[in-house]
């Protein structure tokens, strides 16, 4: 269950820098904000988080288009290459993440926040777990599934794998690079919304909790292969097994240890990623 939210958490980052070639450090911090929203409708307005989905998650994907239109197009147009991107890219949204931070700060202070939400233990495959883990587990799935329809079976999908493959040869097929690009950051900014308003339901954040998740998406989107979804997965799998395993068998305290242990392990062996191509 918790490598299945870390790859659904890693998805929508595996996106934007895939295609968009947007390093975004921010996007723990749309993580946290999608799950105070959540919050904030569920104790203050009674309305189920699966609901909530529903309010959030478009608003997040206007908000991120939005923010790539106005912050990050700019960049695009002035840089000589998509290296050159990268690095204007991780300098901007730096920025932003204290921005994004602050506000939520001012709104909420520094205290952790939790609500009670589908809190009661269920039979699932002979062990005994949380029914909003099991919930959060199946519409991690669904949307995954949804994901992955959309990028090999419709022709949209197979536009943004071409501009994620090679944007100069997409142009020459008439593919709106720019268009697709600024659509693919803000499909993966309503993937993290989701995914925050998922966690929202079993676990407790705060207003600067948004970095250890931004963290642990860059290590399962570098362990898989930038912008590969099946590598997102695996990456997600396997961090989520070993955090799960080393806290139950050796010490809580480690769990961070092994995640970079292993993150490092492959790419010592796979410097390009689990599902990686060398570039030449």
């Amino acid at each position: 269950m918790l490598g299945g939210m870390y790859a659904l958490i890693a998805m929508g980052l595996t996106l934007q820098y895939g295609v968009a070639r947007i390093m975004n450090l921010s996007y723990g911090e749309f993580l946290i904000a999608a799950a105070f929203a959540s919050h904030w409708l569920f104790t203050g307005w009674a309305i189920s988080p699966f609901v909530g989905l529903a309010l959030v998650v478009p608003l997040a994907f206007v908000l991120n288009f939005a923010i790539y239109k106005l912050l990050l197009t700019p960049l695009v147009r002035r840089a000589p290459n998509r290296d050159a991107l990268e690095v204007d890219s991780i300098l901007a949204t730096f920025g932003l993440t204290f921005v994004i931070q602050g506000l939520m700060l001012a709104l909420f202070g520094g205290a952790y926040y939790s609500y009670s939400f589908l809190a009661f233990p269920v039979q699932f495959l002979g062990e005994t777990v949380a029914a909003n883990r099991l919930a959060a587990l199946g519409i991690t799935i669904l949307l995954g599934l949804a994901l992955y329809a959309a990028l090999t079976r419709t022709r949209a999908g197979t536009a943004v794998r071409a501009v994620a493959v090679d944007p100069f040869a997409a142009q020459l097929v008439a593919i709106n690079v720019p268009q697709a690009s600024a659509l693919t950051f803000a499909l993966g900014g309503a993937l993290v919304a989701a995914a925050g308003v998922l966690v929202s339901t079993f676990l407790t954040f705060s207003a600067s909790s948004g970095v250890v998740f931004t963290m642990k998406a860059l290590i399962v989107v570098v362990m898989g292969g930038v912008g590969n979804m099946l590598g997102c997965l695996v990456a997600g799998l396997a961090l989520g097994l070993s955090e799960a395993l080393v806290a139950s068998y050796v010490d809580p305290g480690l769990t961070l240890a092994v995640n970079f242990a292993l993150f490092l392990a492959v790419l010592l062996v796979k410097p390009a990623g689990l599902f990686g191509r060398a570039t030449r």
